[in-house]
């Protein structure tokens, strides 16, 4: 064997030797971008250059949970204390849209370093199982603040991953990062099903457990973790039309007070429901039908 066949041979078996040990973890990139998606599988996170919101002032009938929202997150973006929040009721009623567009505006408001303004990062639901590690690979980055968001989050029998979330909520023996906040949406006030709560509270009586009401809520009541709860109720035919109103006019759609109202209550009807999805909806048709292209 030559000289160059063992040097060859010799760099063979150092890259084996590397390849078994741990591979490193990507660089996490917080600088570019004031939004991303949580890649669970890479342990990464994919930035988003242009979001889309509505803007805050065309959410209507949300007045009371908007100025709770935007207070709490404003403090959060200037560095004091907050609460992580729940937004919890009605389908289509702007939950996530709220986020959305409070995290918007309020990265408008901020002028300066880049870095100062607020970090939006979504994690799909089916992600929820791997935010410990998401949180840990934040942890460090204390120059930016970062909001993790969950959209329409609940859990189901047999459903364990949200024993990651009560963690993350707590902060476990280390704490929550004060640069860290978790916002989460779901159509269930205690994110579980209801007869998951009962179906656990006859387990915890049956085997014999001193107190199962309270074990039973300690183990499933996640809610309790969030410093926040925000309902979001059903869309009377008043606040359904004031939305309407509002799209329309923003977007410029000329159309009659009165057609307008009539052809979106027909809409809502033949939808079986009224919400601020269904007011939109209505509004992305009547603009294809009047030749007109909108976000």
């Amino acid at each position: 064997m030559t000289t160059q066949d063992e040097l060859r041979l010799l760099q063979r078996i150092a890259q084996g030797i590397e390849g078994l040990g741990p591979k490193p973890e990507p660089k996490i990139d917080i600088k570019s971008a004031n939004a991303y998606i949580w890649d669970a599988e890479h342990k990464d996170l994919i930035p988003i250059q242009e979001t889309h919101y509505i803007d805050l002032k065309l959410l209507k009938g949300l007045d009371d949970v908007c100025d709770t929202l935007l207070a709490n997150t404003l403090q959060f973006a200037k560095g004091y204390s907050a609460n992580n929040a729940l937004l919890w009721g009605a389908r289509g009623m702007g939950k996530s849209s709220l986020v959305k567009s409070i995290h918007a505006q309020i990265n408008s408001e901020i002028t300066g370093n880049p870095l100062n303004k607020l970090v939006l990062i979504e994690i799909h639901r089916e992600d929820i199982k791997t935010m410990p590690q998401l949180l840990h690979a934040l942890r460090g980055w204390v120059i930016r603040r970062f909001i993790l968001f969950c959209d329409d989050l609940s859990f189901d029998d047999n459903d364990h991953t949200y024993k990651s979330l009560k963690t993350v909520l707590e902060g476990g023996i280390e704490g929550r990062p004060d640069h860290i906040l978790f916002y989460a949406t779901s159509n269930r006030r205690h994110l579980m099903p209801r007869e998951m709560i009962e179906n656990e509270h006859r387990s915890l009586s049956g085997s014999g457990a001193i107190h199962p009401d309270e074990t039973a809520e300690e183990k499933i009541s996640l809610s309790d973790r969030f410093g926040l709860w925000l309902g979001f109720h059903a869309c009377s035919q008043e606040t359904y039309l004031s939305i309407v109103e509002g799209y329309a006019k923003h977007y410029q759609l000329e159309l009659s007070p009165t057609d307008l109202q009539q052809q979106a209550l027909l809409w809502s009807t033949t939808r079986g429901s009224r919400s601020g999805r269904v007011a939109w909806q209505f509004i992305q048709d009547l603009a294809g039908r009047m030749g007109k292209r909108i976000r």
